[in-house]
């Protein structure tokens, strides 16, 4: 499974992957995980936000056991980074079949649509839908970098954008989820494969725009210029600062500047900030203290700073009976994390819990990032086994 999934949708210049949603890898992508339902008799279906699923036993009796994870990927994104969740979750069901275990609730396996927002700009947009979280009307609203609306892509891409919208029905037959997924930094020792998790902290995206003055770089006195690349760059350089002083994370990792010609003083600059920190109250104060450092500095350049809010997720707390299940089943440490994840937004909604395989570099979203063929296997082992525990009868 894994060998045909590693040359989809990935770049020969960078190594790393384009699986952007609703492009031709994504479709590639979701081709396959059809097909591995079908090969094991697995009911296969798209709910109503293009999320994908195979099911054994009958969805509607509720109580199913559901696990999975995305198959999409950020820009010149890494091959484990949701794709080991959704290929774990077909090899444990493996596992268990093959073990000879009887499933006594339903169990599914998903592969969520746009988890990484990377073409639209939103996070984990299918799982937001499902849970209502994302309303139709914003998500109509949601365009790509081309002006590609949202409804656009999805409909070019065979699904019916008129569905969209929560999906209590399908949320409310489900009794648990467990998604497994590839450790995002180092928390795990050496002999420690496997991880539980035990929150994800509040995180969000907030759009900065300079809005400065367009003018000739060759021409124009430094004293009459109104540059928004000024502005823009020392907001990036507080960002770093208000987080670190805070204990948070806060990341300006895209650009955009308009005329973007060299010899142009550009006329208008975005930046989009990622920011994360241990708690709701910090994680406002370090953006707070962010747009008031672009604000102030953006006077003294002459430039108007707008900021939008594009996402915003609270901390998760994992379902605690479950998080604890897990962990004593399996001796397994612990972890926090400041990924946002489809099982962070699914947690408003069902028992949720998470499974992380260790990381060596702690490097994702890069071509580096990787997990050792043994840890994967042990990943496949300890959701296997959680499975069992949850969705079969005992031994």
């Amino acid at each position: 499974m894994w060998a045909e999934l590693l040359p989809v949708g990935r770049s020969a210049a960078t190594g790393g992957y384009r699986r952007h949603a609703w492009n031709s890898a994504d479709a590639e992508c979701r081709a396959w995980f059809e097909q591995q339902a079908r090969s094991r008799g697995l009911a296969y279906g798209t709910d109503r936000n293009g999320n994908q699923w195979a099911w054994h036993g009958d969805p509607a009796a509720g109580n199913a056991v559901v696990t999975g994870s995305h198959l999409d990927s950020v820009p010149d994104g890494g091959a484990y980074d949701g794709p080991l969740g959704v290929v774990c979750a077909f090899a444990a069901f493996d596992r268990l079949v093959g073990n000879g275990r009887e499933l006594t609730r339903p169990l599914g396996i998903a592969n969520f649509a746009d988890e990484e927002g990377a073409r639209f700009g939103v996070a984990c947009v299918g799982s937001r839908l499902a849970t209502g979280l994302l309303d139709r009307e914003a998500a109509y609203a949601l365009r790509d970098a081309d002006g590609v609306r949202l409804p656009d892509a999805m409909e070019r891409a065979g699904h019916d954008p008129a569905l969209i919208g929560a999906d209590p029905e399908l949320l409310g037959r489900i009794g648990a989820f467990v998604e497994l997924h590839v450790e995002q930094g180092r928390y795990l020792a050496e002999d420690q494969p496997v991880g539980v998790a035990g929150a994800i902290w509040p995180h969000g995206r907030w759009r900065f725009d300079f809005h400065g003055e367009a003018n000739h770089a060759g021409t124009t006195r430094l004293a009459d210029r109104r540059d928004p690349m000024l502005t823009y760059a020392t907001t990036v350089l507080a960002a770093r600062k208000k987080a670190r002083l805070a204990g948070a994370l806060a990341t300006f990792g895209k650009v955009a500047v308009e005329p973007n010609g060299t010899n142009a003083i550009a006329s208008l600059v975005r930046g989009w900030l990622d920011s994360r920190a241990p708690d709701e109250r910090t994680l406002h104060q370090v953006v707070g203290a962010i747009e008031q450092a672009a604000v102030e500095r953006g006077a003294r350049d002459g430039v108007r700073v707008e900021l939008t809010r594009e996402s915003y997720t609270p901390v998760v707390d994992f379902d605690a009976p479950l998080r604890d299940r897990l962990a004593a089943r399996l001796d397994a440490p612990v972890l926090p994390t400041g990924a946002g994840h489809d099982a962070g937004i699914l947690a408003s909604a069902v028992p949720t819990a998470m499974l992380f395989v260790r990381n060596p570099s702690g490097v994702s979203h890069s071509p580096a990032e990787h997990a050792e063929r043994a840890d994967c296997h042990a990943g496949v082992a300890a959701l296997a086994d959680v499975l069992e525990d949850l969705a079969c009868r005992p031994s």
